[in-house]
């Protein structure tokens, strides 16, 4: 009988090759997203704790080059107030144009 697996002298190892092909499928598609959402988890928390680091020494680095380049034309107290005066204007302007866009516009 040609639909009897049982006597296909190869029905083991076609069997076998099908069985490996189907858990290779499940096996790569299950270790893939798991090791996307291992990453995903890893990389989410270096930058948590990166980023608030690196933009506070942004802000000390900016704020320190600002008082030497104006203490090159002022004393060092009005180069303290004016660095702090400039870079809060600029921190203010940006915050003010991240509000401004957090929405869009509705169409008219």
């Amino acid at each position: 009988m040609p639909g009897n697996p049982l006597t296909d002298p190869n029905w083991a190892a076609d069997l076998a090759d099908t069985v490996d092909e189907y858990v290779g499928k499940v096996r790569t598609t299950v270790t893939e997203r798991a090791v996307y959402a291992v990453r995903a988890v890893v990389f989410g928390i270096i930058i948590a704790i990166a980023a608030p680091v690196t933009i506070t020494l942004v802000i000390i680095l900016v704020t320190k080059f600002l008082q030497s380049v104006i203490g090159l034309f002022t004393d060092h107290d009005s180069s303290v107030w004016i660095s702090y005066t400039v870079l809060g204007l600029a921190m203010v302007i940006g915050g003010a144009f991240t509000m401004r866009k957090r929405y869009e516009p509705e169409p008219a």
